[in-house]
């Protein structure tokens, strides 16, 4: 099945970065040789390279020195080094974006916002005279509300390293964000942020760069954006659904639970209605980071020798989603997982299941015979009818699928 998603992106993301800084005029802010530390999350963000050395570039031409820092909360394992290994696998290093990169876990606290959170900041930020962040706007894998994550979040949960993410999500994100993020906005100097939403291919659909006071409108009108451009697989009800891969750099969650149920995170309502998730996969990129495996029903011996399990644990103690840590029922390769799958179905010619990459690759899945009726009958969907075996090597691994 292929589906047809706005695809809709910048035609040339450097030059769009450029033209947003030329708009932007913080002379009565600045001085010439003033730091700038630039806060940069570990999403995968599909342009982060180009984003960030564009920045860099157009803070240098305002003759100021920027550098790099983490504000990735607990992920990289909690630690500097971690962290910093995150942000190169990511293409964001001193040679690649034109500026060092300083990472450090050290926070400073700016006290309890109503919520009674405490808001932790990153020291190094601090220690800067100006402060840039750079985050993707997109719906949030645990929580709803008319900001979710994006440039506040980044601020609040991000750049308070794990301390201060283990504190936010301790409380409710949906009413301590915004305000948490209005705290460091008046204790620091924040220049700007960039605001950027994706389309589902993974292309940078648009761009801003905002003043501080706007963060919050910004984050608001482009999730609406985001909400529109979010892809998601086009059936609501399946018996069994196959998952190639999981991992951080896919979504936060391991999965985004907005593309396979939101109830399988955080309870509620069975929409959509996968009733056995089977997940096959690591991704390298995780490092052993297996936060949301909990959400799968059925996994691999392959998976569980890959976890790292310190890590694993430390994003769900700072996540607060413990649930995220639990283990599915691991069985000795792929094709004995989808046996104990697949026998739990009364009559199998009637098997509902669909099988994709990962949850941000959506443009391309497969499904069973039964579902192609309801798959024709959307005008985004092309389906191309010749049927695929299943193919498993002598280990019993599933081989990729073919076009």
């Amino acid at each position: 099945m292929k589906q047809k998603f706005d695809v809709t992106s910048l035609p040339n993301v450097v030059a769009s970065v450029h033209a947003a800084f030329a708009q932007f005029d913080p002379a009565d802010r600045i001085r010439p040789g003033q730091t700038v530390a630039v806060a940069v999350g570990s999403r995968g963000t599909h342009d982060l390279k180009d984003l960030v050395s564009a920045t860099v570039a157009c803070l240098k031409s305002l003759q100021l020195k920027p550098f790099i820092i983490p504000a990735m909360g607990s992920h990289g394992g909690g630690t500097a080094e971690g962290q910093r290994q995150v942000l190169a696998e990511l293409g964001i290093t001193e040679s690649s974006v034109g500026a060092p990169v300083v990472s450090s876990m050290d926070v400073v606290s700016f006290g309890r916002v109503a919520s009674g959170a405490e808001v932790f900041f990153a020291k190094d930020a601090l220690d800067a005279d100006h402060i840039v962040a750079i985050n993707r706007i997109k719906p949030h894998t645990a929580f709803r509300s008319e900001v979710e994550s994006g440039l506040c979040k980044i601020l609040a949960v991000g750049c308070g390293r794990q301390k201060g993410a283990a504190n936010m999500h301790k409380y409710d994100l949906a009413r301590t964000i915004v305000p948490a993020a209005r705290r460091i906005m008046e204790k620091t100097s924040v220049l700007c942020g960039l605001a950027v939403t994706e389309n589902a291919l993974g292309g940078t659909n648009s761009l801003k760069l905002a003043r501080p006071q706007e963060f919050v409108e910004i984050d608001r009108q482009f999730l609406e954006t985001a909400w529109q451009l979010l892809p998601r697989i086009p059936l609501e009800d399946l018996d069994v659904l196959l998952v190639d891969e999981m991992g951080k750099n896919v979504s936060g969650a391991g999965m985004d639970p907005n593309v396979i149920g939101f109830w399988r995170r955080e309870g509620g309502i069975r929409k959509p209605d996968y009733r056995i998730l089977i997940v096959l996969d690591l991704t390298p990129h995780s490092h052993g980071n297996a936060t949301g495996i909990g959400m799968a029903d059925l996994t691999t011996r392959r998976v569980v020798d890959s976890i790292d399990w310190d890590a694993t644990y430390l994003n769900a103690f700072t996540s607060g989603v413990l649930r995220s840590a639990r283990m599915p029922i691991p069985l000795e390769h792929d094709r004995l997982a989808l046996e104990v799958a697949l026998n739990r179905i009364p009559d199998p010619g009637s098997l509902r299941m669909a099988r994709i990459v990962n949850t941000g690759e959506l443009e391309t899945f497969w499904a069973t015979k039964a579902l192609l009726p309801e798959l024709r009958a959307q005008k985004n969907i092309t389906v191309d009818a010749v049927p695929l075996e299943l193919q498993f090597n002598d280990q019993g691994r599933l081989l990729p699928a073919t076009h």
